[in-house]
């Protein structure tokens, strides 16, 4: 490699490290990938991207070397002489392929503000970065897009007050009468913010209660069908967890393949069932409510969280040969490019670093001027902004991983 990084005017095929959570699935990303299916743990995500965690490598000079470092290295061939401008020499998204075969704790994201905050104030106070206890690993937010793979399940904000009243009045009509007047008085945020306190504060003794009677209820059908599913569910895996009435507190979504959901800061949600591909702002943020063995802390979630109730949109790409996903974020954007034989798709002047996975087909990813990289299903490519223009050829489908403004 020459010391001016000269050696990026090239595409690479990615290796990407694969997180092994105990909700993952052991069939999905496997067989995605054309590997021994069912793998041997459960195959929660695919990062692919530079975060320090767990980096993606590419091959140089006969050796796997870890993108974040090649980064650190030559962060203007690699990323782009506005991206470093703008962002620091750190790839400003993280791209996943992730499957859930069981819920996901239900979450939220801080905002900028408080992700530098937090990282910060708990620096400060010597919580080592991988302890149990932290809720800030880095300084950065996390907004982040879900786009199914497959049938897709998920939470995502809370519902609007009406239908929460509804949900509690027929799951626990006894046991949480008081509270569910709380937002019958007065249907806004700030009534909301109280009820979820109030639940999050619960004893124990009364927190079994509420759960015994919300289960017993969905069992017998009470309430809306998807609802009474999902608390059947997720009460007969976490029977003494408040998150258990999460379906009644917040807007359950089905995605169907190629649909897609965005996720912004201070969005209380979780994934339930099913593939999706994932993209986010470079961070590995998460302050958790409930549904998980991991650290909770209330007091932070409330701070981070915001309590107005309504309908998540469901977004789409159209039938463009080249579609994208319109989506609030600097950081990151993603295009869904279909691939059809004889119509070749040519990258936009000015591009910078992108990231391509391939979903379906096959074909070759040729760089102006450069050599060409195979792909096929499974297969994921950086295009550092060095290598210039490039043009895709074959038959397939790809997700691009791309600022937004090229």
């Amino acid at each position: 490699m020459t010391n001016e990084g000269s050696f990026f005017n090239q595409a690479f095929a990615l290796e990407n490290p694969i997180q092994t959570y105990a909700w993952g699935s052991r069939t999905a990303i496997a067989e995605f990938l054309g590997r021994p299916c069912p793998s041997d743990t459960p195959q929660a995500e695919m990062w692919m991207g530079a975060h320090p965690k767990a980096p993606s490598r590419i091959f140089i000079n006969g050796a796997w070397q870890p993108l974040d470092r090649l980064i650190e290295q030559f962060p203007e061939e690699i990323l782009g002489p506005g991206v470093v401008a703008r962002f620091g020499p750190r790839l400003p998204y993280l791209f996943k392929v992730l499957s859930a075969a069981e819920p996901l704790s239900i979450q939220a994201h801080p905002d900028l503000a408080q992700a530098r905050a937090g990282f910060a104030r708990e620096n400060r106070a010597g919580i080592p970065v991988d302890a149990p206890t932290r809720n800030y690993r880095d300084d950065n937010h996390k907004p982040e897009l879900i786009c199914a793979l497959s049938e897709f399940w998920a939470m995502n904000g809370f519902r609007p007050a009406g239908e929460i009243i509804a949900n509690l009045k027929a799951m626990c009509p006894a046991t949480l009468k008081a509270e569910t007047g709380v937002l019958e008085k007065a249907a806004d945020p700030d009534a909301m913010r109280t009820l979820f306190s109030r639940l999050m504060h619960l004893d124990t003794v009364r927190r079994r209660a509420v759960v015994e009677e919300a289960v017993n209820r969905a069992r017998q059908g009470e309430g809306e069908v998807a609802v009474s599913r999902w608390v059947t569910i997720l009460g007969r895996r976490y029977p003494d967890d408040i998150g258990v009435l999460a379906p009644a507190l917040l807007n359950l979504i089905r995605l169907a393949p190629g649909e897609a959901m965005f996720l912004p800061a201070g969005r209380l949600h979780a994934y339930l069932e099913g593939t999706g591909i994932e993209i986010m702002a470079n961070s590995d943020n998460v302050l958790r409510g409930g549904l998980t063995a991991k650290h909770v802390d209330v007091t932070e979630l409330l701070r981070v969280l915001h309590f107005e109730g309504g309908k998540p949109e469901v977004l789409h790409v159209g039938d463009a040969p080249a579609g994208r996903f319109d989506l609030p974020a600097a950081e990151f954007a993603l295009w869904v490019l279909c691939i059809d034989g004889g119509r070749p798709w040519i990258s936009p002047s000015g591009r910078r670093v992108e990231i391509l996975l391939c979903i379906e087909g096959e074909g070759r990813l040729t760089v102006s001027g450069g050599r060409s990289v195979e792909f096929a299903r499974g297969t994921a490519i950086l295009v550092p902004a060095a290598a210039g223009a490039y043009r895709l050829d074959g038959q397939a489908v790809l997700h691009r991983a791309a600022l937004p403004d090229v």
